[in-house]
Order: C-alpha cells, then structure tokens, then sequence
C-alpha cells in the first residue's frame, strides 16, 4: 500500500460565505506514486480545489496537508513541494523559453550549473530544444503548454497539480 501523500480534512470553501459552498466537507487523501484526475462540470470547484491545495486561497475551514506538513502561507515548505499548470499559460511572451526556465527555476532558489542542466533536461523532456532562444510569442499554444510544464517540473516537485492540462 502507497502512504498518503496529500490529504484534505473537511475541506469547505466558498467565494460568499452568506452563499452555498462551493466545497463542502472535503475529505480525501491521496497516495503517492498515483496520478488522480478530478472531473467535473463547469462551476464544481475543480480549479477552486487546486487552488487551496497550492495554497493561492485559504479554505473557510479544514486542513490539506502534504507529507503530514499543512498546506499555506504559514508553512512554505509544503508549498515548495508543488508545481503548478495553471489553466492559463503562465510565461513571459517576449522572453524566450530558456530565460523563462531561468526565472522559475531561480524563484525556487536553484542557480549555476544546477539550474543550466535543469533547464537542459526539461527542455529535452518537452521536445523544445531547439526552440530555446526563440520568444514564447511565437510559440503555438500545444509548445507554450509544454514550456509551461517544463516551468513546474524544475524544482522536482512531490506533487505536480494541472488544471485543465488538455
């Protein structure tokens, strides 16, 4: 059996809290090692959940966890454990895609040759190689989603969340 990994304990959240919750008593615990797709209509609260568990809003009520760590402000290092795809594409369009790496890579504290093979390997693994130099802005939008990706996956999170990842 995988040990637990991320968990939510009575999870509630709403944006009006005179207003129904748009999550209601959450619990749920994840293992580590499995990828789990969360699947919805439009207004259920998917992107709502990944953003409380990346700590960008508070839940009303209830814990997250990671790694037995709680999830928020009061605790970044469960947050550094994250990577995140937003929805929407989260890159500087007149950078190019290798300083665009450097800067994520740099705002999870790697620098020097650590961060140089980093960004080798993820430009590798997303197939953009040869594109490194070339600005984010002529990039089709299947190559700014695997930019994207690359960012998140620098500081080798224990937890990669995707919001609408197709």
């Amino acid at each position: 059996m995988s040990e637990r990994l991320l968990s939510f304990t009575q999870i509630t959240f709403g944006y009006d809290r005179k207003k129904t919750p748009v999550l209601a008593g959450l619990d749920v615990s994840l293992a580590a090692g499995h990828t789990t797709a969360i699947l919805g209509p439009n207004g259920a609260g998917k992107t709502t959940l990944l953003s409380l568990v990346a700590g960008l809003r508070s839940p009303d009520a209830g814990v997250i966890t990671l790694d037995g760590q709680p999830v928020s402000a009061a605790h970044p290092e469960a947050r550094a454990a994250l990577g995140l795809v937003p929805q929407h594409i989260a890159l500087y369009p007149k950078l190019n895609a290798e300083q665009n790496l450097r800067i994520f890579g740099e705002l999870y504290g790697l620098r020097g040759a650590e961060l140089r093979a980093r960004i080798d390997a993820a430009l590798v693994a997303v197939q953009l190689t040869d594109r490194r130099r070339e600005p984010v802005k002529n990039f089709s939008g299947g190559m700014q989603r695997r930019l994207n990706l690359a960012a998140s996956l620098l500081h080798r999170p224990k937890v990669l969340l995707c919001d609408e990842p197709t």
